[in-house]
């Protein structure tokens, strides 16, 4: 087949949750179709990952993602609107361009929307079957729990907001992805009956690159992998510092705490300031480095979607301690794959125990990583998508009409 891909992240480098995903999808797909990649960018390409897309797509587009802070008018206006601000203030009008010339140019027998960003840019076309990968509810229709006062109020108009956008939108598809089974029934619950065909494909892990790997632990040392730019990752660390780490170091006083990932200096000044953490800043091969940590920690409290994160620790076979919402989505065991813990001192507790034990450690590990390659590697889901989308594009019809807006 030919498959147009919309994809709001340029996949590479493949080095945060969206892209590793963008680009597993690329290379399974591009075994068995003709693929057109259009994306956005927050930079310029380079020649090796232009050569890397180039080897996958048989043409390729980027254009630079259209980002500016949403004004107080900006904001009113979605009131009116059916569109919230963030989208169309941010649109792109090369890039629907691009889009539209694509389609005409390769007739496309399916177009892949990567992420509801690009959904607006995908519904310029008509007659050409629609599938929306990887839709995420419940970070936005469920984000004002975690605020009060104005800050609720406002992240309760954006839900609002959202809910009424997914509602308008959502029945121009053919086919919607999304990760777990949580989201696909926030979804169900906006469109009910107007449901589009829905399937639950989950984030993967690449077993095989992971193998090269070996679980080689320094002693009392854990880890969280994610840039504290992402709302989630911050209020985890937050957390973990401030209520979780300091009942670890009374019980590991040589303990060390990494966090990789961008940071800036605001950022970690409003961060508890406490002994034995290091922030490591962008790792070049974080796979290297978590495979040297005993303990991967995951106190996630919000946001939504799977936990790439946790996938890639289990398949490097490192043991994750982490909260139920971290591990949503995910069919781990609690004491099998996977240590859960809701209360700081739980968390610390569970932890303390892998460190104290590092055999326990590593069969905890080492069960974990049998079980992602079985359910979650890439060359097990990819397939999925693939089926759904051959499924969608015997709907097409002959004829490209292309609905300019």
């Amino acid at each position: 087949m030919r498959i147009l891909v919309l994809s709001t992240w340029w996949p590479e480098p493949d080095d945060n949750g969206s892209r590793l995903r963008a680009m597993a999808i690329l290379r399974g797909l591009a075994e068995h179709h003709h693929l057109h990649l259009i994306a956005f960018s927050q930079g310029p390409a380079t020649a090796v990952q232009s050569q890397e897309i180039s080897r996958l797509c048989r043409s390729w587009q980027v254009f630079e993602r259209p980002d500016r802070l949403l004004t107080l008018r900006d904001r009113l206006g979605s009131l009116t609107s059916n569109k919230p601000a963030s989208v169309r203030v941010r649109w792109s009008q090369p890039f629907a361009d691009a889009v539209l010339a694509s389609v005409a140019r390769w007739q496309p027998d399916v177009i892949l929307a990567m992420q509801i960003d690009v959904a607006p840019y995908a519904c310029l076309i008509q007659n050409v079957p629609l599938v929306l990968e990887e839709l995420e509810l419940a970070a936005i229709l469920e984000d004002h729990r975690n605020h009060y006062g104005l800050r609720r109020l406002r992240s309760l108009l954006t839900a609002i907001q959202h809910r009424r956008y997914i509602a308008t939108i959502i029945p121009s598809f053919a086919a919607v992805t999304t990760v777990s089974e949580k989201e696909a029934s926030l979804l169900y619950q906006i469109t009910g009956p107007h449901t589009p065909l829905l399937s639950v494909i989950p984030n993967g892990v690449d077993s095989r690159a992971c193998a090269a790997y070996p679980y080689q632990p320094e002693a009392d040392t854990l880890i969280y992998p994610g840039a504290l730019s992402y709302s989630a990752n911050f209020d985890a660390v937050y957390y973990f510092l401030a209520k979780i780490w300091p009942l670890i170091r009374a019980r590991h006083p040589q303990a060390k705490f990494r966090v990789t990932g961008k940071i800036t200096a605001d950022q970690q000044a409003h961060l508890p300031r406490v002994n034995g953490v290091e922030f490591t800043g962008y790792v070049n091969d974080i796979r290297a480095l978590i495979a040297r940590h005993a303990v991967e920690v995951s106190p996630i409290r919000e946001g939504g979607g799977t936990r790439l994160k946790i996938l890639e620790a289990l398949a490097l076979g490192v043991p994750v301690v982490s909260t139920t919402k971290g591990a949503e989505g995910l069919a781990l065991i609690d004491g099998k794959h996977i240590l859960l813990a809701d209360t700081p001192m739980d968390f610390a507790r569970a932890t303390s125990r892998l460190l104290s034990d590092p055999p326990l450690a590593r069969r905890l590990g080492e069960a974990g990583r049998r079980e992602v390659a079985a359910r979650y590697d890439w060359r097990v889901i990819v397939p999925r998508l693939d089926d759904l989308l051959r499924e969608v594009a015997q709907r097409r019809t002959v004829s490209y009409d292309l609905a300019r807006t």
